[in-house]
């Protein structure tokens, strides 16, 4: 890995998908979703992973804050 910054939307694909997890909790925080897909759901294996590690199924219609 290298010494240069990463700017986290800017290394992301237009159809890339972004977990963004708490540094302090390893919370799940959010998910970064490309615009052109915010009204699909989600992918299987990305719900997989937030089922199994979070505990959380992010295309149930239900806003967590």
């Amino acid at each position: 890995m290298s010494d240069e910054n990463i700017v986290f939307d800017e290394s992301l694909g237009e159809n890339d998908y972004g977990l963004i997890i708490c540094g302090d909790t390893g919370m799940l925080k959010g998910i970064f979703i490309p615009e052109n897909l915010e009204d699909e759901d989600i992918p299987e294996t990305i719900v997989k992973i937030c089922k199994e590690y979070f505990d959380i199924d992010p295309n149930e219609d239900v806003t967590l804050h």
